[in-house]
């Protein structure tokens, strides 16, 4: 069975995004690039992939996307509609006018999650997007965390929605020169 990743950068406040949304705060430290290339390289948009000359690398971890309409955006707007397309692509939003690969996933994002977890390929990569995580939280198999040593104060939480303890498991934790620290928990 195929396994569901929350793969998100986090301030050390638990913020994936500033209140308006934006992300771009995060600095691009070299060493976390390198680090993303050797190990998440497929979690790069499609434009960056090729920007860095990475386009060519096979998917390794993942061979789909999930995303909310705050993480797919930013790619139409900077002129690629298909932001990963290196990648099946869905979006979760009323509305979205994407092109054919992208499918803009108009229902529940449990259900949809539940019939690709089924199938047959490698894992599933949940980009960005708190409030999706949140509606996804009970399906996510595994988190890995770019902690990034600054604070935010407010913005878009990690997993927004209702009080909920859950203990997950450590399975990882890789210190950058660059203070960025890669956190991956699984689901016990």
């Amino acid at each position: 069975m195929r396994t569901l990743t929350y793969y998100v950068a986090s301030s050390v406040d638990g913020f994936i995004a500033g209140p308006d949304g934006s992300f771009d705060f995060y600095p691009a430290e070299p060493d976390l690039m390198d680090w993303i290339k050797a190990r998440y390289p497929e979690t790069l948009p499609t434009p960056l992939r090729r920007a860095l000359g990475i386009d060519d690398l096979p998917n390794r971890v993942f061979d789909t996307v999930v995303m909310g309409r705050g993480t797919y955006e930013p790619g139409p707007a900077a002129g690629f509609p298909s932001p990963y397309a290196h990648l099946r692509q869905y979006v979760f939003a009323h509305g979205v006018t994407a092109p054919a690969e992208v499918t803009v996933a108009e229902g529940d994002p449990v259900e949809l999650v539940r019939r690709l977890k089924a199938e047959d390929g490698l894992g599933i990569y949940l980009a960005g997007g708190g409030n999706l995580a949140g509606q996804l939280r009970d399906e996510i198999d595994e988190w890995v965390i770019k902690l990034s040593p600054m604070l935010v104060g407010t913005g878009v939480p990690v997993l927004p929605h209702a009080f909920a303890p859950q203990r997950i498991d450590l399975i990882g934790a890789e210190p950058l020169p660059s203070g960025v620290v890669v956190l991956r928990y699984r689901k016990l």
